[in-house]
C-alpha cells in the first residue's frame, strides 16, 4: 500500500507539479534577484474582464492574459482591448478541457485551435500556453515544439473561484515574493458571463499592497526574460 501510496503522489506530481517536466518543460518563476512580480488571469475574456483593465492602468500595471480561444471567439474586442492597453495574450487552450487521459492529437489540436483564435481576434500570435487546471499531459512536449510555445506554471496561486475577495488578497499577499507569478482568474472556464466580483475586488486590494511594498509589475514575456530560468527539462 505504501508503493502504491507514493506512486499516486509521484503521477499526481508528473501531472500537475509546478517545476514537473515529464510531459514537458515547464517554467514556474521568475528572477528573483528584483523585486518584479507577473499577475497572470486565465480562463477570459469575459464580459468583467475590461474592470481588470481598468483597475491596471490606475495603478500602472502590467499583466499576462491566458486566454481560452472559445471565449476570445464570443469577445474579440475584449482581447483586443487587452493587448491595446499592453498586456500579453497567451494560450489557455480552446475548449478548457482536463487533458488527463486525453489524447496527444486532441492536446495538440486545442492549443492550436487557441493559437488561431487568439492571433485572429489580435494579430498577435502566443509565445506561452498555460494548461487548464495546470494537468499537463501526454502530447504537451510535441504540441509545444510544433507550435512554439513554452509551458507556464504559477508560484502563487490565489483560488480566486471559490474564496472569498479578502481571503484571495490575503493569501497572495501573504505568499508573494520577487520573481513570483501570481496566478488568478478573470472568467470560469467556458462560463458566457461568470461571475468574477470576488477577484475585482481582490485585485483591488492586492496592486496598491504590493506598489507600496516596492514591487512592479511585469508581463510573462519580461519576468521570464532569461532562457534558463526556473526551466526543467528531462
Amino acid at each position: 500500500m505504501l508503493a502504491a501510496g507514493a506512486a499516486a503522489v509521484g503521477a499526481a506530481w508528473a501531472v500537475r507539479g509546478r517545476s514537473s517536466a515529464v510531459f514537458a518543460p515547464s517554467r514556474w518563476r521568475g528572477d528573483d534577484s528584483r523585486k518584479s512580480i507577473a499577475l497572470t488571469f486565465d480562463d477570459g475574456p469575459s464580459p468583467s474582464t475590461p474592470r481588470l483593465l481598468e483597475l491596471l492602468s490606475r495603478y500602472g500595471a502590467q499583466a499576462t492574459f491566458f486566454a481560452v480561444g472559445c471565449n476570445v471567439e464570443r469577445h474579440p474586442a475584449i482581447a483586443r482591448e487587452i493587448v491595446a492597453a499592453g498586456h500579453d495574450i497567451e494560450n489557455h487552450s480552446y475548449s478548457h478541457p482536463l487533458f488527463a487521459g486525453k489524447r496527444p492529437s486532441f492536446v495538440e489540436e486545442e492549443f492550436a485551435r487557441a493559437q488561431g483564435a487568439i492571433s485572429g481576434a489580435t494579430s498577435r500570435v502566443p509565445r506561452w500556453l498555460r494548461a487548464p487546471y495546470g494537468v499537463r499531459w501526454f502530447g504537451f512536449r510535441e504540441a509545444q515544439r510544433r507550435l512554439g510555445l513554452e509551458a507556464v506554471m504559477w508560484s502563487v496561486i490565489g483560488l480566486d473561484w471559490k474564496l472569498p475577495a479578502a481571503a484571495i488578497a490575503q493569501k497572495v499577499l501573504a505568499r508573494t515574493g520577487k520573481g513570483d507569478i501570481i496566478c488568478l482568474h478573470d472568467g470560469r472556464g467556458t462560463l458566457e458571463n461568470p461571475d468574477i466580483g470576488s477577484t475585482i475586488e481582490a485585485v483591488r486590494r492586492i496592486l496598491p499592497a504590493l506598489l507600496d511594498a516596492g514591487y512592479h509589475f511585469e508581463t510573462i514575456s519580461d519576468i521570464l526574460w532569461a532562457p534558463t530560468q526556473s526551466l526543467t527539462t528531462n
